[in-house]
């Protein structure tokens, strides 16, 4: 999967939440990038499924964003149980307040500068 990324993932603990099909739940990110997320849940969405998410670090800033579910991973495969979703193309604002919480979670994981 690396080999096809656009944007480097950083790792999160920040929660989110997910609208889609008819559900909505509340899940930890476990890592985020300007592209998108992998979402821990074991219970993640259709691939191909589209979702809509509220992401929210409060010292950085909140973003409402549309995204879909490019793969999807459950519980009896090897890595944690998720789903990897590609953010819709953000407006100006809603990209640059996913770099704000993007610069905030790397410096919280010791990664930035």
């Amino acid at each position: 999967m690396n080999e096809n990324r656009k944007h480097a993932r950083i790792p999160s603990r920040l929660r989110c939440w997910c609208e889609g099909e008819n559900v909505t739940f509340y899940a930890r990110v476990g890592n985020l990038s300007e592209g998108g997320l992998f979402l821990r849940t074991s219970t993640p969405l259709a691939r191909g499924s589209r979702a809509y998410l509220r992401l929210r670090n409060g010292e950085a800033a909140e973003v409402e964003a549309s995204a879909t579910v490019v793969w999807a991973r459950g519980e009896e495969t090897d890595g944690p149980a998720g789903m990897g979703l590609q953010f819709e193309p953000l407006d100006t604002s809603t990209a640059e307040h996913l770099r704000r919480i993007i610069v905030h979670e790397q410096k919280s994981a010791g990664l930035g500068d």
